[in-house]
């Protein structure tokens, strides 16, 4: 599987319309260190799930990975849940 690199701007825009214009939701499960940690942006009527990842890179640099779903697996949903 080919892991894209997606930008801290491009992982902000994306959070914001999805709040913002599409009526969702996100919420932090925790907090990044040179990023955004992990968050998961849910519950917008009609959209699909969204997870964003921050992952290591080096000392200096890290990346985000964007996982979509149709249905939120329990375990991400339990997470929200919990908060």
């Amino acid at each position: 599987m080919n892991m894209k690199n997606y930008s801290l701007q491009t992982c902000e825009n994306a959070i914001d319309k999805y709040v913002n214009e599409l009526g969702g939701y996100c919420t932090q499960i925790y907090e990044g260190t040179l990023g955004l940690g992990f968050l998961i942006l849910h519950d917008a009527p009609g959209y699909k799930h969204i997870l964003i990842k921050e992952y290591f890179i080096n000392s200096w640099n890290s990346g985000h990975k964007v996982t979509k779903y149709k249905v939120l697996p329990k375990k991400y949903r339990n997470l929200i849940n919990s908060i």
